[in-house]
């Protein structure tokens, strides 16, 4: 191992910045692998491994020569609107889903704004920053972090939650979420990581028939285009242009647009399909291996390309991982969880082994330091 290599497994984690009993709204995955230079196999960012495919980058390479002239969105925004079967009008591009949070934080004239947690912090951040004061609502651990036991306040007119939901990888029902729209309430489904659900089932993305329904999808973690920035927005007209007036000019690269445009595809469909069967396969297979160990619990049925789970003493273990060369993601930055708990990335079944076997490693290391629990 280097020595730049073993420097990077023991840096530490940037600290938050909030008092001690708030979680870092603004602590995400790709702060555990910053500065690894590739000493790190990562299981703490969600982007599917070996993305974005060849053809994918050449789509994109391809678009450069338009470089000099303004992007122009709207073969995308056409492409978009055919892969869920809406009219262009029903479509914003954005750069990034986290553009999107933060254009509907300073766009939406919410009184009670509510973010259902656990889930991405993001939303509540940008509603935040934009003045909102903000009310949780925790899913609790006893129901499985389902929307069953949850109770939105019936004031309630801006409701942001996610499905499947980072980083539990609950799936909510469709019908369960359908009932929280109502006239009067914007209801903002993230749906991220639903491109990654076999079918995607339970999504919303197609509806037109629920009022104030906002639906957010990113071609990042399918495609592996985080450090492009693109996605998209799914709401009736009057709330696009409204999200649209909000935007700076050409907000989205013609490269991103390019992508965006490649991504919805039939071709790109059934990719993108049949590595969702290929994933839901490798997270049994990670949900078999974390079984063999009797302190660890994971949150299940788990339905995204992650995994949540508790287990005793987790920095310490998180702590182990990264000096045996696995970056997991912390979870108690997440309101609704605490110090117990860890987000794992789904990935192919050798590394999901290897994975295990440092894990067994690290667990016995803590048995012999005095640490049962």
């Amino acid at each position: 191992m280097s020595a730049p290599a073993e420097s990077a497994r023991r840096a530490p984690v940037r600290p938050s910045s909030l008092p001690p009993h708030e979680p870092d709204l603004r602590h995400h995955g790709d702060a555990e692998v910053r500065g690894a230079e590739g000493g790190l196999t990562d299981l703490a960012v969600n982007v599917r491994a070996g993305t974005p495919p060849a053809w994918l980058k050449a789509r994109i390479a391809a678009s450069l020569d338009g470089l000099a002239a303004y992007p122009d969105g709207r073969a995308a925004r056409r492409a978009v609107a055919a892969r869920h079967g809406l009219p262009v009008e029903r479509v914003l591009l954005t750069s990034g889903a986290a553009e999107a949070f933060v254009l509907i934080a300073r766009a939406v004239a919410a009184r009670r704004p509510v973010v259902v947690h656990p889930q991405f912090t993001e939303p509540e951040a940008a509603l935040r920053d934009a003045g909102h004061t903000v009310e949780r609502v925790l899913l609790s651990e006893d129901d499985g972090f389902r929307l069953a036991g949850a109770t939105v306040p019936d004031d309630a007119d801006l409701v942001v939650v996610g499905n499947p939901t980072n980083p539990t990888s609950v799936l909510h029902p469709a019908e369960a979420l359908a009932r929280l729209a109502r006239p009067g309430r914007t209801l903002v489904v993230d749906e991220a990581f639903m491109d990654a659900v076999p079918g995607e089932r339970a999504s919303l993305a197609g509806r037109t028939d629920l009022p104030g329904l906002v639906v957010l999808r990113s071609l990042t973690k399918t495609w592996g285009l985080a450090g492009l920035r693109v996605g998209y927005v799914l709401a009736d007209p009057d709330t696009v242009a409204a999200l649209e007036r909000a935007q700076p000019l050409w907000p989205v690269s013609s490269p991103a647009l390019a992508a965006a445009e490649a991504c919805c595809e039939s071709a790109a469909l059934d990719e993108a399909a049949a590595a969702a069967v290929d994933i839901a396969g490798d997270r049994d297979h990670l949900l078999a291996r974390l079984g063999e160990f009797p302190g660890v619990r994971a949150v299940g049925p788990a339905e995204g390309p992650f995994v949540l789970i508790r287990l005793r003493r987790a920095a310490a273990v998180r702590a182990g991982l990264r000096e045996r060369g696995f970056a997991v993601r912390r979870g108690d930055t997440f309101p609704g969880l605490g110090p117990d708990w860890l987000r794992l990335a789904v990935r192919d079944r050798a590394t999901t082994d290897r994975f295990v076997t440092a894990l067994a490693e690290v667990l016995a290391t803590d048995l012999t330091a005095g640490h049962p629990d």
